[in-house]
C-alpha cells in the first residue's frame, strides 16, 4: 500500500429518493438497501481499504450522522470522521479534505467518492483506480471515472470524451452534461463517446488545490485564511466560521466543467450509484415474473415487475400491481409507478407539507 494515497469518503447526503426507507436522520448510506448484509457505506470502506491504507481513509460526513459512523465503521479512527455543520453540495467538501490533508502530506494523491455507490466487480474497480492514480502522479491531471452505458439513462450526468487522445486507457474529457432527456440520452448512445459520470474522482492534492485556486477563488481564500487551524483542536470550529460563506455548489460545475486538465477511464466495473428504487430493482434478483423482493416475509400474486421492499419481521401481501415500487416502513408506505421514481422527491416535499417533518 502506498502512504501518499487517500481516500474521502462523502457520506452526507439525505437520499430522499428512497424515501420511506431512507429518512434525514437516517438517510441510505447507512441502510443495506440490497439485503447483503452490510450497508451501502460499509461496503465503501471495505472496498477502499482493500488497497488503501485505513489511517488514509476519511469519511466526511453531517455532523448528524458522525455517531452513525463511528458505529458502522469501527475500524476507521475517530479523527478521521470530519463532519460539516451544513450541507452545502462536494465542492467546499473536497476544499476542506484537500487543505486538511496537504497539511500533514503535501505528496498525497486523493480519491474522492459518494458513500452510497454499488460496485459488483471489486477487483475491475481496483485495477481501474490504480491506473488513475499512477496517470496522476505522474501527470497535472484530474481523472473522473466513466462507466459505459448500457441503456440511455436520464437520471446519470454524462461525459462526452476525445476518443482518438488517449495514454494508458485515459481519454481527455471533451463535456460534461448534466441529467439529459431521454431523446438526448439516446443520441448520447448512440454517439458511442459518451459515459455516465460515476461520480468517483482522482487526483493530487496540488493539482486540485491549484484548481480550486483557479476557479473558486473566494472558496479557496476561505479555507486558505483557516489552513492553520487543521488538523488541530480547533479545526471544527474554522470548518464553523468557513461553511456560512461558501457557495454551495458540486465540484462538477465549480471545477471539473471549466478545467482543461480533465480526463476519464471508461470503466465497466459493474457500477450502479443506486440513487433510485429503480436502480435497486435493476441490482435485485428477479422472480420469474420479474418482480425483486427485498423482504423475508413477501407473498406475491398476480403482480410483474415490481420493487419490493419490506421489514422481515411484517407479512406483505401484494396482488395485482404491474411494475410498481411498493416501499413499506413501521410508519409509512409508499406505492407509486416505476415510471415515477424521478418524481418521489416531489411526494416527500408534499409530505412535509401536509404532515411536517414527522415522517421524513
Amino acid at each position: 500500500m502506498n502512504k501518499h494515497q487517500y481516500v474521502a469518503i462523502m457520506a452526507g447526503g439525505i437520499g430522499s429518493r428512497f424515501w420511506p426507507q431512507s429518512r434525514t436522520s437516517y438517510p441510505k448510506q447507512f441502510l443495506d438497501i440490497l439485503n447483503t448484509g452490510k450497508t451501502l457505506i460499509q461496503q465503501t470502506f471495505e472496498r477502499y481499504a482493500s488497497f488503501i491504507p485505513v489511517e488514509n481513509i476519511f469519511v466526511v460526513t453531517s455532523v448528524d450522522y458522525a455517531k452513525i459512523v463511528e458505529q458502522q465503521l469501527p475500524n476507521i479512527p475517530t479523527i478521521n470522521i470530519l463532519t460539516e455543520p451544513s450541507r452545502k453540495n462536494t465542492a467546499p467538501c473536497v476544499a476542506y479534505i484537500s487543505f486538511k490533508i496537504f497539511q500533514k502530506d503535501p505528496e498525497a494523491s486523493l480519491i474522492v467518492a459518494p458513500s452510497d455507490h454499488i460496485i459488483m466487480d471489486t477487483l475491475g474497480f481496483v485495477k481501474t483506480t490504480n491506473t488513475a492514480l499512477g496517470f496522476v502522479a505522474n501527470n497535472d491531471a484530474m481523472i473522473t471515472l466513466g462507466i459505459e452505458p448500457t441503456y440511455p439513462n436520464t437520471g446519470y450526468g454524462y461525459i462526452q470524451y476525445d476518443t482518438s487522445n488517449v495514454a494508458n486507457d485515459v481519454f481527455k474529457v471533451k463535456t460534461f452534461t448534466e441529467k439529459p432527456n431521454l431523446e438526448i440520452a439516446k443520441s448520447f448512445i448512440q454517439s458511442g463517446d459518451f459515459l455516465w459520470n460515476a461520480g468517483i474522482f482522482i487526483w493530487k492534492i496540488q493539482t486540485i488545490l491549484r484548481a480550486l485556486r483557479l476557479y473558486q477563488s473566494e472558496m479557496y481564500e476561505l479555507f486558505e485564511a483557516e489552513q492553520s487551524f487543521f488538523n488541530t483542536a480547533s479545526e471544527y470550529q474554522a470548518i464553523e466560521r468557513i461553511y456560512p460563506l461558501c457557495i454551495n455548489v458540486s465540484i462538477d460545475v465549480a471545477v471539473m466543467e471549466k478545467a482543461n486538465n480533465v480526463y476519464v477511464i471508461p470503466s465497466s466495473f459493474g457500477w450502479s450509484d443506486l440513487g433510485t428504487w429503480n436502480s435497486a430493482y435493476e441490482n435485485l434478483e428477479k422472480d420469474y415474473l420479474g418482480n425483486a423482493v427485498a423482504g423475508k416475509n413477501v407473498i406475491i400474486i398476480d403482480a410483474t415487475k415490481c420493487m419490493i421492499s419490506a421489514p422481515a419481521d411484517k407479512l406483505v401481501l401484494i396482488q395485482g400491481l404491474d411494475d410498481c415500487i411498493v416501499v413499506d416502513t413501521k410508519d409509512a408506505l409508499l406505492i407509486c409507478k416505476k415510471d415515477k421514481e424521478q418524481d418521489i422527491k416531489e411526494y416527500v416535499a408534499e409530505v412535509k407539507r401536509s404532515k411536517g417533518d414527522y415522517y421524513l
